[in-house]
């Protein structure tokens, strides 16, 4: 039980701390030219996350943890850290274009388009799943499913819109 606590303390901050960033980001973004697109799905991702993570708080504060799950789900946040070292002042949790930037390529960037969203869906599935919680992994991994087919196809669009070849950029 402490130790289930003690990772959805974590986890709390962790989102708390990312919200601050990302809004600093977005203002220094902006400052730079940069604009937001596509602006009327996000407050459904902030819905989603913050009920996934409340959730978590009522359902599994008082569960039992499955250690090797909570272990994978301790390395996905590392490839969390990965992918926000590897888009420094430019992540952010909203899709944000600054003209004539050109695209992140390293990091995990390197290998698939979306990274963040990989890790997201990861995270929504796994920590559930560590507190015994299948139901409510695959109803979380639905809807965000859901959100971010809307989600990639908007981004995608915009950095098609925004870019030539080399220049845009990714938010997620």
């Amino acid at each position: 039980m402490i130790l289930s606590i003690v990772l959805l303390a974590l986890v709390t901050a962790q989102r708390l701390g990312e919200l601050v960033l990302a809004n600093r980001n977005t203002a220094k973004l902006k400052v730079q030219g940069a604009y937001e697109v596509a602006p009327g799905h996000y407050p459904l991702i902030v819905i989603l996350h913050a009920a996934w993570l409340i959730g978590l708080w009522v359902l599994a504060w008082n569960r039992t943890l499955n250690l090797p799950l909570a272990a994978l789900f301790i390395v996905i946040e590392g490839v969390r850290v990965w992918v926000l070292a590897s888009l420094g002042p430019r992540w952010t949790t909203r899709i944000i274009i600054l003209p004539n930037a050109p695209l992140v390529r390293r990091g995990p960037y390197r290998f698939i388009p979306h990274p963040n969203y990989t890790v997201v869906a990861a995270e929504i599935l796994v920590l559930p799943l560590a507190f015994g919680l299948w139901a409510y992994a695959l109803l979380f991994t639905a809807l965000n499913a859901a959100i971010l087919f809307v989600r990639i196809r908007a981004e995608s669009a915009a950095l098609r819109g925004a870019a030539t070849p080399t220049d845009g950029l990714p938010s997620g």
